[in-house]
């Protein structure tokens, strides 16, 4: 069974960047849809972006796209998130999640496999 290991993230101010990456082991990564979502103090867990395992497909959240890149290296079962001009509301714990065979979900329901999440806190 793949296990996802979030890292990268931090405290940081208003327009920095940070590139998180999830790692996956116990098994090749290369067959799944990778995921991250971000769940913030008081709110439910939302959709950041999600990239196919063919690296062909990828969907954003409109509050991210154009700023957050999602990509991915299967030759080191890694994915990442490379998140620029990050905003206090991008304050959140962020999750990596896999779906084995899976498409770009937004849906955290499609997606079995998580990662412990990593904290990303964004100051003024």
């Amino acid at each position: 069974q793949v296990q996802l290991v979030e890292s990268g993230g931090g405290v940081v101010q208003t327009g920095d960047s940070l590139k998180l990456s999830c790692v996956a082991s116990g098994g090749s990564f290369a067959t799944y849809a990778v995921a991250w979502f971000r769940q913030a103090p008081g709110k439910d867990r939302e959709f950041v972006a999600a990239i196919s395992f063919t690296h062909t497909v990828t969907n954003y959240a409109a509050s991210v796209k154009g700023r957050f890149t999602i990509s991915r290296d299967n030759s080191e079962n890694t994915a990442y998130l490379q998140m620029n001009s990050l905003k206090p509301e991008d304050t959140a714990v962020y999750y990596c999640a896999a779906k084995d065979r899976g498409v770009p979900y937004r849906s955290s329901l499609e997606y079995d496999i998580w990662g412990q999440g990593t904290r990303v806190t964004v100051s003024e």
